[in-house]
């Protein structure tokens, strides 16, 4: 695993980036409680995860959340579980950190 940084137990956590459509069910979600926004994070943290950093976009996506876990079974829990509700459809990507990429590439030209 690709660490970012390591958790408050001293666990090494990985971050991860997810890309979120909101469903038609999920703006009359939002409209009706924008701040549910912030009560889906504390339920990401119930679940394993933390979210680092959290924007609404204009485009193709309507937010990035920047989110770190333990592991990759972590934050498969936490998309799966959120896009069941109907309310967004979630692309997850594995985040790496440029020097840990750097490295890795470094290692495999010096074979």
């Amino acid at each position: 695993m690709l660490a970012s940084e390591y958790g408050t137990e001293g666990d090494v956590m990985a971050t991860y980036v997810l890309l979120t459509r909101v469903t038609a069910a999920g703006v009359k979600t939002l409209q009706a409680n924008p701040r549910r926004i912030k009560e889906v994070n504390k339920e990401i943290e119930a679940l394993g995860a933390r979210v680092v950093a959290q924007y609404a976009t204009l485009g193709r996506y309507d937010f990035v959340n920047i989110v770190e876990a333990k592991d990759s079974e972590t934050i498969a829990r936490v998309s799966v579980g959120l896009g069941a509700r109907g309310t967004v459809q979630i692309e997850t990507l594995s985040a790496i950190p440029i020097e840990g990429f750097i490295r890795s590439i470094g290692r495999k030209s010096a074979r």
